[in-house]
C-alpha cells in the first residue's frame, strides 16, 4: 500500500464537486472519506459535519469554520491546517489537536 500522503486526492473532494457531495450528504449517503490523502484542500464547501475523515491525512487543508463536532477525525492528522472558526468533537482535547497541528501527531478520542 503506497504511503498515505502519497495517495491521489480523491476527486469527490475538488471545489467544482461540492455540490455533489452535499447533494449526497442530503440524501444520506455521506461517502466514506477514512484514509484519504485530503491535504492542501478547501474543505470549507463540503458539508462535513457528520463525515468519517478517520485515519484521514489533512496536512495544510483550510478546515475554517467547519462543523466537525458530530465527524469521526479519530487517527486524522491536521499538520498545519487552517482552522480558524472549526468546531471539533468534544470527544477531541484541546492538547490533541494542538499536537495534531503543530506537529502531526494523529487525534485520538478521549473516551
Amino acid at each position: 500500500m503506497p504511503e498515505l500522503k502519497r495517495q491521489k486526492k480523491p476527486n469527490i473532494m475538488f471545489e467544482e464537486n461540492a455540490p455533489h457531495f452535499n447533494k449526497l450528504v442530503e440524501e444520506g449517503k455521506t461517502p466514506d472519506l477514512s484514509n484519504q490523502n485530503l491535504s492542501d484542500l478547501d474543505l470549507r464547501p463540503f458539508n462535513l459535519s457528520k463525515a468519517n475523515l478517520s485515519g484521514s491525512y489533512l496536512r495544510g487543508a483550510n478546515l475554517c469554520g467547519l462543523d466537525l463536532s458530530q465527524a469521526n477525525l479519530d487517527g486524522a492528522s491536521i499538520k498545519n491546517a487552517q482552522i480558524s472558526g472549526c468546531l471539533f468533537p468534544k470527544n477531541i482535547s484541546p492538547c490533541e489537536i494542538y499536537l495534531s497541528l503543530s506537529h502531526g501527531t494523529r487525534l485520538r478520542n478521549s473516551h
